[in-house]
């Protein structure tokens, strides 16, 4: 479990992702690609400083549930897990390409949230986070995937082709 949570694993997903976007968007895509960008550099900043605020131990540093949980490595990240960055980081990436890729790719929606949903699964496993940092993290991340997607097609109306030639 420790692997799904190493963000290099993923590369090769990303890259096909990236080349879908490109294949799909043409110029466009370069766009979406500093979507992407700014959208996991925005929940990464928040999440990151949202826990140094709120100050709430990993369960792996609490002392309360010291020899009850079985970190996989000796680490276990900072000594704060509220909220959860890589819960929010990949639900914010599903939220924001879920819109560009669903016509296309049926069943996207349903592979990216079930990825989304077992990388911040895995969290909870390896000892790192509570439930409710997840569930936090992945909400705070849905909602700006989702914000950004809006914003993109409130100045980038999507083309709808029409097969019934216009009107002279």
């Amino acid at each position: 479990m420790y692997w799904i949570s190493d963000r290099f694993v993923w590369i090769p997903m990303y890259a096909v992702l990236m080349y879908l976007l490109i294949r799909q968007y043409k110029w466009r895509s370069l766009v979406i690609l500093l979507l992407v960008a700014l959208t996991i550099t925005t929940s990464d900043q928040i999440t990151y400083h949202l826990k140094n605020y709120l100050a709430r131990p990993r369960p792996c540093h609490a002392a309360a549930l010291q020899g009850l949980v079985h970190t996989v490595r000796d680490s276990c990240g900072g000594p704060y897990g509220f909220m959860s960055g890589h819960a929010a980081n990949v639900f914010a990436l599903a939220l924001l390409l879920i819109p560009f890729l669903k016509n296309s790719y049926r069943y996207f929606p349903l592979f990216i949230i079930v990825w989304a949903a077992v990388v911040s699964y895995s969290r909870i496993y390896l000892g790192v986070h509570y439930p409710g940092d997840i569930v936090v993290g992945a909400l705070l991340g849905a909602s700006i995937g989702f914000g950004y997607s809006r914003i993109y097609f409130l100045i980038f109306k999507p083309v709808h082709h029409s097969k019934v030639p216009p009107v002279a």
